[in-house]
């Protein structure tokens, strides 16, 4: 499996949004997830870090 490194930025502007979610990242066997409704499947999503 890849490892996909995150784009270390401070700020994000994002034009045309439909709407955020804010999640836990959960365990899921050997990886992680977010759950999302289905009505997204097949859109593209960003996963954004924030630092605690």
């Amino acid at each position: 499996m890849r490892t996909v490194k995150p784009i270390e930025k401070t700020e994000l502007r994002i034009t045309n949004m439909a709407g955020y979610y804010e999640k836990t990242v959960t365990p899921f066997g050997n990886s992680a997830k977010i759950d999302c409704p289905k009505e997204h499947i097949g859109k593209k999503a960003y996963v954004i870090i924030l630092k605690k």
